[in-house]
């Protein structure tokens, strides 16, 4: 491992760490604003300060629908730091090849399209409460990602593989 990889291996750990303690601020926010959504008379206007029911009737149901998607999505990324961590962590001991990796990538490939599919689900929320007919923000580069996550899966499995026969013939 050369010098750069190895000080950016080193500096992974706590970021990967600091972000996680961002996910559960933002996950407590969400859920607290939607809570706190259901008990403020005149939500979502009052708190925003102009009349948007007048103009988009489906508003506060929308705005609520997204936010427990933002809950549910803060929780798949939670799994998803925990697993990459995980990975790193076998990374800096040294002993990367490992059917748990491969497990795990899988598991973050399957997360990170349960995302790009709760990601479609809050453009149609907001396409139907506020531009009906109108869905934005396709793109592939999520899906891209997925199927590098499931590729890089089969490398680990098989490096894995490759690793204990090789441990098996010596």
């Amino acid at each position: 491992m050369n010098r750069t990889s190895a000080r950016a291996l080193a500096i992974t750990r706590p970021v990967i760490q600091g972000l996680t303690v961002l996910n559960l601020l933002y996950a407590a926010s969400l859920t607290a604003l939607l809570v706190w959504s259901f008990f403020i008379q005149g939500w979502p206007e009052r708190p925003l300060g102009f009349e948007l029911t007048k103009l988009h009737p489906l508003a506060p149901q929308g705005l609520r629908a997204i936010v427990l998607i933002g809950v549910i999505g803060a929780a798949i990324v939670h799994t998803v730091l925990r697993r990459l961590l995980a990975i790193v962590d076998t990374v800096r001991a040294g002993d990367p090849f490992l059917l748990e990796n491969a497990k795990r990538l899988d598991l973050i490939a399957w997360s990170v399209l349960a995302l790009e599919l709760l990601r479609c689900i809050v453009a149609t929320i907001a396409a139907i409460v506020w531009e009906p007919g109108k869905i934005d923000g396709f793109s592939f580069t999520p899906w891209l990602a997925v199927l590098l996550l499931f590729v890089l899966s089969s490398v680990f499995a098989h490096g894995a593989r490759m690793r204990a026969d090789l441990e098996g013939t010596v």
